[in-house]
């Protein structure tokens, strides 16, 4: 049996095992990263297919104080845009270009909503607020991407005079954290409205954190040639800084007391330091910790048994059509990241309780009644729409366009359907309704210009992934959050009961994305070199 030892292992290359891996590599460190797909990145990828580029997973991406200070300490370089998002409902269409532009996004909501300006103007006032939050707490660079030591102009003239309103500015947030639903009940009667502002978001959400976006949309950025570019990079830095990678392999038993975790062939990975950068819940199952004293075991099984009660939140379904339609058709409608909903009434109790009431039914609900609720679903959901050679002309054969089409999708609901075997057929009717509901609004030439199409659905993002329940951004915020959510915490997030054995990626804290993916990452890899 095969047996190999280094001072690091890690398991996972999506963008927190990278990042982690890189600056270990950095200093010297003997790192093998073991990622179970061809490619790393997980979902900051990118794919080519019949010579149009598509993202994966992310669709664009926002600096937050963390990304740039990340590729500058690494020395990566990296070749970006901006990536401008359009908001639209029915045929009220605004491209947010900058502050001013919620002013214009007020004017929409109450162009389609008459009766609710009161509402309209007190929704925007909180926003308001929660933006001058968010340029608070992304006011600085990261600390953790900084040499404080030594860049005395940083430490004194930026983050100093920071820390005081960052302290204040978290005292203002925790009152927001609750979930936007019930928060916005409380400030907008019409559930129409409600809808339309919340929506897209996953359920749940804390409030604070799902009205930040109009925020988030002024800071997006887009590399060239694909999202995956980021990960590429990164990646790229730590094989040339001497790290291994090792593809297609997937592990499935960790032996804590004799530090080694072993792979499907049964080949040993000995190490000093494990990260595990991947799903939580299956690190739990397949870790065995006999051999270690008593009191370390307990507290694994605490912590294994808080996890595998938690579930993964929201999915989403995403379809990808190459269409032979040129993108100066697109260009003349929205940006290259688009949010539009064909309905002003919005998905009301459709969104969850409706399907949910299937879903959980004892009986065998019939074919026709989940295309019927599918129907009314997609009529009045709200689409996350992106259009990457809007952003990089050279990601679509000229004179054609891929389009990247998602919404959130509820795992159990496809789960379900594959179990009584017809995934395949709901796909078909999932896609084509999808393409009549873009056809009959924003898109009407649409139908007839397809030339292929092919589906994600949560099932897809859980093989591919490997992330429980085809979760996308780790913990639903519907359950006792099973990890930290509280940012003064976020540096304890990569602790294990087990020293010597770290935790990083979208399952080590909550709310989880790219930038707090890569924080762990470089949080784990802090704790190993200061050890």
């Amino acid at each position: 049996m095969t047996e190999n030892k280094y001072d690091s292992v890690i398991v996972g290359g999506g963008i927190a095992g990278l990042t982690c891996g890189a600056f270990l590599a950095k200093e010297g460190h003997h790192v093998l990263i073991i990622e179970k797909n061809k490619e790393c990145g997980g979902l900051v990828n990118s794919f080519s297919h019949n010579s149009f580029t598509f993202d994966t997973g992310i669709r664009a991406l926002e600096n937050a104080g963390i990304i740039f200070p990340m590729l500058k300490e690494l020395g990566v370089e990296l070749d970006v845009v901006k990536s401008h998002v359009t908001v639209g409902v029915e045929n009220e269409l605004i491209d947010i270009l900058d502050i001013d532009s919620l002013n214009e996004y007020s004017n929409l909501l109450k162009r389609l909503y008459p009766e609710s300006k009161d509402e309209i103007d007190s929704v925007i006032r909180i926003i308001r607020k929660v933006m001058k939050h968010m340029d608070v707490l992304y006011g600085v660079d990261n600390p953790n991407f900084k040499d404080i030591k030594n860049d005395r102009r940083y430490l004194f003239c930026e983050l100093l005079p920071w820390l005081p309103k960052f302290l204040l500015t978290l005292r203002k947030i925790n009152r927001m954290n609750v979930p936007v639903e019930p928060y916005l009940e409380t400030i907008v009667k019409n559930q129409s409205l409600r809808d339309i502002i919340s929506q897209h978001f996953f359920r749940n959400t804390p409030a604070f954190f799902a009205l930040s976006y109009f925020s988030l949309y002024l800071d997006y950025f887009y590399p060239k040639g694909g999202v995956g570019k980021l990960a590429e990079a990164v990646e790229n830095s730590f094989l040339k800084q001497g790290g291994e990678i090792l593809r297609e392999t997937t592990i499935d038993r960790v032996t804590l007391n004799e530090k080694y975790v072993s792979d499907q062939n049964g080949i040993k990975y000995h190490f000093n330091t494990l990260v595990w950068a991947a799903d939580l819940k299956t690190f739990y199952r397949i870790t065995t910790t006999e051999g270690l004293p008593s009191e370390v075991s307990r507290d694994f099984e605490k912590v294994k048994n808080r996890l595998t009660a938690g579930r993964g939140g929201d999915s989403v379904f995403t379809l990808f059509l190459e269409v032979d339609i040129p993108t100066e058709y697109f260009k003349k409608i929205g940006k290259g990241h688009f949010f539009y909903s064909p309905s002003r009434k919005g998905l009301g109790d459709l969104r969850w309780n409706s399907i949910n009431n299937i879903i959980k039914s004892s009986q065998k609900p019939d074919r026709s009644e989940i295309l019927n609720w599918l129907d009314k679903f997609l009529a009045f959901n709200t689409y996350e729409i992106s259009i990457p050679a809007l952003k990089d002309p050279d990601l679509a054969p000229e004179g054609k366009t891929g389009l990247i089409i998602s919404f959130l999708a509820d795992y159990d609901l496809f789960k379900k359907v594959h179990d009584e075997g017809w995934h395949k057929e709901f796909i078909t009717e999932l896609e084509e309704r999808i393409i009549r509901v873009l056809s009959d609004s924003v898109y009407p030439v649409l139908k007839e210009k397809v030339i292929d199409r092919f589906s994600f659905t949560p099932l897809s993002y859980e093989k591919r992934v490997g992330s429980s329940e085809g979760a996308i951004t780790g913990w639903s915020f519907c359950e006792p959050i099973p990890v930290i959510n509280k940012i003064t915490a976020a540096g304890k997030a990569v602790l294990t009961p087990v020293p010597s054995i770290y935790q990083a990626g979208q399952w080590t804290y909550s709310p989880a994305g790219v930038p707090m993916s890569i924080l762990t990452g470089k949080l784990a890899a802090q704790r190993i070199l200061s050890s």
